[in-house]
């Protein structure tokens, strides 16, 4: 299979899915949460494995203090250590592409292409993504194992960089039943539940829209039209107005109430302003449990 997976920047243009996976023990996970949505959708996964700078390949310049000759050895030496490295990373990406597509396969999805890519992740994203309708990503990277570390350093950048909806997958996959959904009446929560309405994804899942802050007339009537655009798609939700926190509130009813994913915009506004792809969202998707689609 190794053979086969394509090695330029081209991805094919299709109705699919761009699911990331860097050999983290987060991968297994976009792979699992990229086939069922795969699966209900009825998209193409391409899976993309980037080869950028790895942590600690910091070359520092050890020849300024020795004789001429000895120094144009070393770097000699240093040039072929590199391309080597080169080359081990890259069979290293293949063969993290190859466990990625069994994995998808065994779920049942079949439609599942591999592309292995050289650059910066965010770029990869902005230039590749505008055929896709969803971009998914582990919560973390390969150097933040624990759940206690910190977010992967290019989940902002990803979602700052996609034009399309992102899906930070979880460390442990379940299929999702019961969505929360975040509303604050502003721009990217309008496109989320817009999305939401297009998308077959959400069909036949217990949703519930949930508002914080007061509970006024406006915030009612602003509700119940995110509500009206659901059921016009065939989605019942649930709704709610509850006092407190954003952060706190939705981290609360996620964890106790047991939702396999909250939706919310990526840019906040009013008593969500906060929550933009920063220190806010970042502690909610840090502390919660089930994955999270952000959407600009």
């Amino acid at each position: 299979m190794t053979d086969t997976i394509p090695t330029t920047d081209t991805i094919p243009t299709t109705d699919t899915i761009i699911a990331f996976v860097d050999g983290s023990i987060y991968s297994h996970s976009v792979c699992q949460h990229a086939a069922w949505i795969a699966e209900r959708t009825r998209a193409a996964v391409d899976l993309i494995h980037v080869l950028g700078p790895r942590e600690g390949a910091a070359k520092a310049d050890l020849s300024g203090s020795i004789r001429l000759g000895a120094r144009t050895a070393l770097m000699e030496e240093l040039a072929g250590l590199d391309e080597q490295r080169a080359k081990l990373m890259a069979h290293r990406g293949r063969a993290i592409l190859d466990d990625a597509v069994d994995a998808i396969r065994a779920a049942g999805v079949a439609a599942v292409t591999p592309h292995l890519r050289h650059g910066d992740i965010a770029e990869t994203v902005g230039e590749q993504d505008l055929a896709a309708a969803m971009v998914l990503i582990g919560k973390r990277g390969e150097t933040a194992e624990k759940p206690q570390r910190a977010l992967g350093q290019n989940l902002e950048r990803i979602v700052r960089a996609s034009h399309k909806p992102v899906f930070v997958a979880s460390r442990a996959f379940r299929p999702i039943v019961r969505v929360l959904v975040a509303w604050d009446g502003g721009p990217s929560a309008m496109r989320a539940v817009d999305f939401m309405a297009r998308s077959p994804m959400f069909a036949g899942l217990e949703v519930r829209l949930v508002s914080i802050g007061p509970d006024t007339p406006e915030a009612k009537r602003s509700l119940a039209d995110a509500a009206a655009l659901l059921r016009a798609a065939g989605i019942e939700a649930e709704t709610a107005i509850l006092p407190g926190q954003p952060a706190a509130v939705l981290g609360r009813i996620e964890q106790e109430e047991g939702f396999d994913l909250l939706v919310m915009g990526a840019y906040g506004h009013s008593r969500l302003r906060t929550m933009i792809v920063g220190s806010t969202t970042s502690e909610m998707i840090r502390t919660c449990r089930a994955p999270v689609l952000l959407v600009r």
